[in-house]
C-alpha cells in the first residue's frame, strides 16, 4: 500500500499539547506520514501563551515547496498561520501546487483565551484561503470573528438551530464544507441550553457540505485537558481523507479519536493540559468501545446489513401488508429458531472466562426464555399453539443458520460466538426501532405493530445493550487480523439471517 501524506502548514508549540507536535502525533497515530512548514514558534506553556516568533512568509514558502516539489501531499492541513503575508503566500503557493484537499482549523485564539492572529490577518484568510478550503473547522468564537465584518449579521448561538445557522453562514464565505465544534455550547440530553451547568451531557458538532448538516454528537466531557483538541481534531479529518474516507466518515472518526483522546488524558502541567494522541496507536481501526458503530459502517457489512434490516419482509411488517400466512409461517420456524438461540448462548456461558462474561450470557438465556412465553402468547393471537410450532420441522434457512452459530461455537472461542449470535441480537432491535420511529409505518390495523413494540420493550434493548457491551469489551483486544477474521463470521451470520426472511417471503426453505 501507498503511503498516505499530509503536509502540515501550522505554527510550533513549545509545550508540545497544540500545533505542529499534536499534529505530528495524531498523523503518526492514524498512520500518516507528516510533513511540515513551520509558521511561527510559541513560547507557551498549559497556562498559556507568552510570546510568538513569526517564521518570515518567504521562508514558509520555501518549506511549502520543498514538501510539495519531492514527497508530495494527499492532504494540506493549515493552523496557525501567524500573519497576512504567510496567509497570501500560503494561497499563492497551494494554488501553484493544486492540492487536493485542504483542512483549515483556523487557529485564532488558544484554548487559555490567548489571540493567536493579527485581526488584520483575519480578513486576508477570510477572501484568500477560505474559497480553496475543502473542509473549515472552527469553533464558535473563531466562527464569529470569520463573520465579523463579513456583511452577515451574526450573533451568538444560543440553541441547536442557532448553530446550524451559524454553521451554514460560514459555509457560505467559501469552503467547500464547514465543521462548527460546539464544545463552547454544550446542551442537554434534550439538545436544549441547561439551566444549570450540571445539565449538560451533549456537545453537537455541525458537519455542513452546503447542502446537508450531518450531526455529531458527543458525550460533554468536563476535563481540563483539552490543550489542542482542534489541531487533533483536523489533523485527524486530514488523515481519515488523505486515507480515502469520505468527509462524513473522515469527520466522524476524527471526532470519536478526539473523543477518547480526552476520555484517557492524564494530567500534564498546571494549566490545561494536552489530550492522549496515542490511545489507538495499536492501529485497530477504531476507538475503543465504537466497535459496533465502525464495523456497521465498513461498504462490506453495510451492504449485507442494509439487505438484512431493509429486507421486504421488514418492510411489508412495518407497512402491514405481509400475507398473514407467511408471517404465521414465520413465526413457527422463529419459535424454533430461538430454542437454538439460547442453546447458543448457553455455549457462550460456558465458553466464557471471567464471571461477568459467564452472568452475562446466562441473562441473555433467561431473556430469550421470557422472550419465547410471550412469542407464544403472540403466536397464539394468530392461531398456532405451542405444540403445534414443535411439531412443524425446521426449514433448510432455521437449520442452517441455527447450526452454523452452534458450529462456530463448538470449533471456535467465546468471541467468534459472540459475534455470530450478534446479526440476530442487534439487527432485530435496530429493525424494529427503525419501524418503530418511521412516520411511514402503519400502526393502527397493522397486526405486526405488536411485533414491532416487543423488540424495542426495555427487556430485549436491555439484552442488546449488554450483548454490545460485552462485544466493545473484548473487540478492543483482539488484534487487527483476528478481528478481520471476526468480522467475516459477523458478515456469514448476516447472510444467513437474510436467507431467514427469504424463507419467511415464501423463498428457499
Amino acid at each position: 500500500m501507498s503511503v498516505k501524506r499530509v503536509l502540515v502548514i501550522a505554527g510550533s508549540d513549545s509545550s508540545g499539547g497544540a500545533g505542529l507536535e499534536a499534529d505530528q502525533r495524531v498523523l503518526a497515530a492514524h498512520g500518516v506520514y507528516a510533513l511540515t512548514a513551520t509558521t511561527g514558534l510559541t513560547a507557551q506553556n498549559t497556562l498559556g501563551v507568552q510570546d510568538i516568533f513569526v517564521v518570515p512568509s518567504e521562508f514558509v514558502r520555501k518549506q511549502i515547496n520543498a514538501g510539495l516539489e519531492d514527497v508530495g501531499a494527499d492532504v494540506v492541513k493549515l493552523g496557525m498561520l501567524s500573519s497576512a503575508e504567510t496567509i497570501d503566500v500560503i494561497a499563492e503557493t497551494l494554488q501553484t501546487h493544486k492540492v487536493p484537499a485542504i483542512v483549515l482549523d483556523p487557529v485564532m485564539i488558544s484554548t487559555s483565551g490567548s489571540q493567536l492572529l493579527p485581526e488584520k490577518a483575519i480578513k486576508e484568510l477570510r477572501t484568500k484561503l477560505l474559497p480553496l478550503t475543502t473542509v473549515l473547522t472552527p469553533n464558535i468564537p473563531e466562527a464569529l470573528l470569520l463573520l465579523k465584518d463579513a456583511g452577515a449579521e451574526t450573533s451568538e448561538p444560543t440553541d441547536l438551530e442557532g448553530l446550524i445557522e451559524l454553521a451554514k453562514k460560514i459555509c457560505s464565505l467559501g469552503p467547500k464544507a464547514v465543521l462548527l465544534k460546539g464544545g463552547h455550547l454544550p446542551l442537554t440530553k434534550d439538545k436544549k441550553i441547561p439551566q444549570d451547568p450540571k445539565d449538560a451531557t451533549t456537545v453537537v458538532d455541525i458537519l455542513f457540505d452546503g447542502t446537508t448538516a450531518t450531526l455529531f454528537e458527543t458525550e460533554f466531557l468536563v476535563s481540563k485537558n483539552t490543550h489542542g483538541t482542534g489541531c487533533s481534531l483536523a489533523s485527524a479529518i486530514a488523515a481519515n481523507l488523505a486515507s480515502g474516507k469520505d468527509m462524513i466518515r473522515a469527520v466522524r472518526g476524527a471526532v470519536r479519536f478526539v473523543e477518547v483522546g480526552i476520555k484517557t488524558s492524564t494530567d500534564l502541567g498546571k494549566g490545561s493540559g494536552p489530550i492522549n494522541h496515542f490511545h489507538s496507536i495499536y492501529t485497530m481501526p477504531f476507538a475503543p468501545g465504537r466497535f459496533l458503530e465502525y464495523v456497521l459502517d465498513r461498504p462490506d457489512v453495510k451492504q449485507v446489513w442494509e439487505k438484512f434490516t431493509l429486507h421486504e419482509f421488514v418492510e411489508g411488517m412495518g407497512q402491514g401488508t405481509l400475507p398473514i400466512e407467511r408471517f404465521k409461517a414465520y413465526l413457527v420456524q422463529d419459535y424454533l429458531y430461538l430454542v437454538q438461540f439460547a442453546r447458543s448462548n448457553a455455549l457462550a456461558s460456558y465458553k466464557a472466562k471471567s464471571m461477568d462474561s459467564i452472568a452475562a450470557s446466562a441473562q441473555i438465556v433467561l431473556h430469550i426464555q421470557r422472550e419465547m412465553a410471550l412469542h407464544i402468547d403472540y403466536c397464539a393471537s394468530f392461531g398456532l399453539s405451542k405444540q403445534e410450532m414443535e411439531r412443524h420441522p425446521e426449514t433448510i434457512a432455521c437449520t442452517a443458520y441455527s447450526r452454523y452459530i452452534l458450529d462456530v461455537g463448538q470449533s471456535e472461542d467465546w468471541l467468534a460466538l459472540q459475534m455470530a449470535l450478534a446479526p440476530c441480537l442487534i439487527g432485530y432491535g435496530a429493525i424494529a426501532r427503525r419501524l418503530y420511529t418511521e412516520e411511514g409505518t402503519i400502526r393502527e390495523g397493522n397486526r405486526y405493530w405488536k411485533w414491532i413494540e416487543n423488540y424495542v420493550a426495555e427487556d430485549y434493548t436491555g439484552a442488546v445493550r449488554l450483548g454490545s457491551a460485552l462485544l466493545e469489551d473484548h473487540m478492543k483486544l483482539v488484534s487487527p487480523s483476528r478481528m478481520e477474521e471476526l468480522v467475516q463470521i459477523f458478515i456469514r451470520a448476516t447472510e444467513l439471517e437474510i436467507c431467514f426472511w427469504d424463507m419467511g417471503l415464501g423463498g428457499k426453505e
